[in-house]
């Protein structure tokens, strides 16, 4: 394969218009998991306009596009999502959502279109490139379990030699870029716990089971098991984040009910609070003559960069973006399906700088007045461009 290339790659005229272009009319119209309807048609049509591609519809709404060269060389796969979230939108853009309820507040957006801007490059160069270039429009990413695994299930990554994956990030400044070794996101767990009492009035309690008290303890004691359960030098996460009991004032309620998730890296810290958190659910509940339902749903598995497909990307973002571009960056406890395509080749996660304040503020992901700073597009576009360059450059 050829050396890597020695500065950016010079995109064509227009190109980065008709990415911003793109982002935009994704904005308007987003779609929630696993109804990306519209949004899979729009990917298939523009992809079917650039010519040159085999394409397919292998699971739920995603879109595989094919590139292949015909001459020697690996299989390598890049991967956007493309489905949007439950949140009303709040940014007042010219292109905000047209979709009561529904808003691009994660940046897939922004990924649909970098890819397909890649797409539009390499088609063009594909005579200057070997092996294959597989370009993965995921739907689902959002909601677990998550379009990736099905994915892979209909073989999207069979043959792969290395896949990345890029993330706009809205804690990263415009022109830096993260490229985290190692685990880079959590596993998000969820959880469900219902503890089932006696109730009865509310100046009566001794007649009671009270669930609301006995669920308390169980908030307060389940914090202790990440504080003084798990080694410092791990990471995790255990929020409860729902606690719904009674309906009235005097009434003491026969059942409340808990939500929350688990965020770990390491999976043997993963299995462990699992049952630790089951142990002290049972200990408090039985000490007050109680019952309890515990239901624990294990998510995405991390996703850990590869040792050595990390440093090669590392070492081309410096060259494509400056070396001043790459940003220290820690592990998040986030959730992110790319881990799926992970088990079937050696891949990286990378993660782009995008914050572009609204109203005096960088917000974060999920909310709703979330944006990206479409400059941030032209750096993924080329971080793509290149890494195709890089490991299908023709011999």
């Amino acid at each position: 394969m050829a050396s890597a290339p020695s500065v950016a790659p010079v995109l064509a005229a227009g190109t980065i218009d008709q990415v911003i272009g793109w982002r935009r009319h994704l904005h308007a119209h987003p779609e929630l998991s696993f109804h990306e309807r519209e949004t899979a048609d729009f990917i298939f049509a523009t992809l079917e306009s650039l010519g040159g591609l085999e394409l397919s519809r292998p699971a739920g709404n995603s879109v595989v596009a094919r590139l292949r060269t015909g001459r020697p060389g690996p299989t390598i796969a890049m991967r956007a999502d493309i489905d949007a979230l439950p949140i009303t939108e709040d940014t007042r853009l010219p292109f905000a959502s047209t979709n009561p309820g529904v808003m691009h507040a994660c940046g897939h957006d922004g990924h649909t279109a970098m890819l397909l801007g890649a797409v539009r490059e390499l088609v063009a160069r594909r005579e200057a490139l070997g092996g294959e270039i597989r370009f993965l429009f995921q739907h689902a990413e959002e909601v677990s379990p998550g379009g990736a695994e099905e994915m892979v299930q209909r073989g999207v990554m069979d043959g792969v030699t290395r896949v990345i994956g890029t993330h706009l990030w809205a804690q990263l400044e415009v022109g830096k870029v993260g490229v985290p070794s190692g685990a880079v996101t959590a596993a998000p767990d969820t959880f469900w716990i219902t503890i089932r009492g006696k109730g009865g009035h509310a100046a009566i309690p001794q007649q009671t089971v009270d669930p609301i008290a006995i669920g308390a303890q169980v908030v307060t004691n389940l914090q202790h098991l990440v504080s003084r359960g798990v080694d410092p030098l791990d990471s995790a996460v255990l929020s409860i984040t729902q606690f719904h009991a009674g309906t009235t004032h005097n009434v003491i309620p026969e059942v409340a009910e808990l939500n929350g998730t688990v965020r770990t890296l390491d999976p043997v810290v993963r299995t462990a609070l699992a049952a630790r958190m089951e142990r002290v659910i049972r200990g408090i509940t039985e000490a007050h003559g109680a019952e309890y339902e515990f239901i624990y749903e294990r998510g995405y598995r991390p996703v850990v960069n590869d040792a050595s497909v990390t440093a090669e990307m590392a070492e081309l973002v410096a060259q494509v973006c400056g070396p001043d571009a790459l940003a220290p960056m820690r592990p998040v406890m986030v959730g992110e399906d790319f881990s799926a395509f992970q088990q079937k080749a050696p891949g990286t996660f990378v993660f782009v700088g995008a914050a572009r304040p609204i109203d005096g503020a960088v917000h974060p992901h999920h909310h709703p007045k979330f944006d990206i700073d479409e400059r941030a597009l032209e750096t993924g576009v080329r971080i793509f461009v290149a890494a195709a360059e890089r490991w299908c450059g023709a011999p």
